[in-house]
């Protein structure tokens, strides 16, 4: 790796710390329902909001990186989010941290369809999978400190800013902040870009961009990887928001103590990501998923049916690491299936994080209905695909 590259890498990396910013909405949307008085169903509308946002602008995002290239996309995306994490700072209504977390939503999409493509087009080379798995390793740092710093602020109060939980929104606006400073003055190689609306030679409207962008998806590996992407993220934010809530139900725990869950998931994709971009580079992909599918679907059970503490926090575990890294797989090998559109590509790969809002909000009326037992039921409907998914998974190792 030349020298342009090492330095390259710093700031990418603190971009993937940014992008897990968008995990606090698990724990956030915890603390909102307890302030707000709101019921499952409705807090459950702040997960789905923030992931609603990715149906809506990750392919136009892809279209954009066409125009004004990749790194500018990426610094477009800070500047989003670091908006989104300043406004709570003022209150806690309904109103303000629907706004919030939209931007919040909004700057995600952005950051997920644009970054990816970036560190390939920087880094490059054959280990793509292990290299965004190292990427996703730092991003869940940020997600597994969200809970503590919301705890943190509950139980220590500030009075000189009177943010209590909303702590963790100062906090991460000013490594927002960093990262947007960072990246911007560090000279990064000049991707490629593809003159908007001109593939293969050939100039093309906003309309017939957005067709072929896609009929991508008639290609199988991308519909595959789409919607295990989908399902990913809906257990993702399903197990980030749910698991706290079956520990108040089940173990009669308060949300404080009960939070934990969520920075116990993290810990275990942390742990995932870190040791996944290891054995990615040492046994099949295929094989790895295989593994990390089977270990989600003793989560399952475990969640469904557990009723002690060491059973629900394995469980917790389990569904952590056996989740960790099937966004990387599936993302890697729908953009190796078509290389000529990897902005097009990443732009519906990010798409597919709506899933992020179809299952919380399933969840939500699952769970009203007949206890968390049901939310745990929508998510091994996905597990369920997953298994599917890496059945049929193609790899060259």
């Amino acid at each position: 790796m030349n020298n342009t590259k090492k330095l390259s890498i710093i700031p990418l990396m603190l971009c993937f710390f940014a992008m897990g910013f968008v995990d606090l909405v698990g724990i956030a949307s915890n603390y909102v329902k307890a302030d707000l008085n709101l019921s499952d169903s409705t807090a459950n509308i702040f997960p789905s909001l923030v992931f609603f946002w990715f149906l809506i602008f990750s392919v136009p995002t892809g279209i954009l990186m066409n125009k004004i290239g990749q790194k500018n996309t990426v610094l477009l995306s800070l500047v989003v989010t670091v908006l989104s994490l300043f406004i709570p700072l003022f209150g806690n209504s309904f109103e303000v941290m629907l706004i919030a977390f939209s931007l919040l939503g909004i700057g995600n999409a952005l950051m997920q369809t644009s970054l990816n493509p970036l560190v390939s087009a920087v880094i490059g080379g054959s280990n793509l999978a292990s290299t965004l798995t190292f990427g996703q390793f730092i991003k869940a740092i940020a997600s597994f400190l969200a809970p503590y710093l919301a705890m943190w602020g509950a139980t220590k109060a500030i009075p000189e800013f009177g943010l209590d939980w909303r702590v963790l929104f100062a906090i991460y606006f000013v490594v927002g902040l960093l990262a947007t400073i960072l990246l911007f003055v560090t000279p990064i190689k000049r991707e490629e870009k593809v003159e908007a609306g001109r593939w293969d030679g050939k100039k093309k409207g906003v309309l017939a961009q957005f067709y072929d962008c896609f009929k991508l998806l008639s290609v199988p590996v991308v519909l595959l990887s789409f919607l295990g992407i989908v399902c990913h993220v809906g257990i993702d934010v399903g197990t980030n928001t749910t698991a706290p809530k079956i520990l108040m139900e089940r173990l009669g725990m308060g949300l404080n103590e009960a939070a934990f869950a969520t920075s116990l998931y993290f810990i275990f994709r942390t742990i995932g990501c870190l040791t996944g971009s290891f054995f990615l580079r040492i046994m099949s992909n295929k094989l790895f998923f295989i593994i990390s599918v089977c270990m989600m679907v003793l989560s399952m059970a475990g969640l469904l049916v557990g009723t002690e503490k060491w059973m629900l926090f394995t469980a917790i575990a389990l569904v952590g690491y056996g989740n960790s890294n099937v966004f990387s797989l599936c993302f890697s090998q729908a953009l190796t299936s078509v290389p000529e559109k990897q902005n097009e590509v990443s732009g519906l790969m990010i798409m597919g994080l709506f899933g992020g809002t179809i299952f919380p909000f399933v969840m939500g009326l699952a769970s009203d209905a007949i206890g968390q037992a049901g939310a745990v039921i929508v998510m091994a409907v996905g597990v369920a695909y997953l298994i599917y998914c890496s059945m049929v998974y193609k790899t060259k190792n």
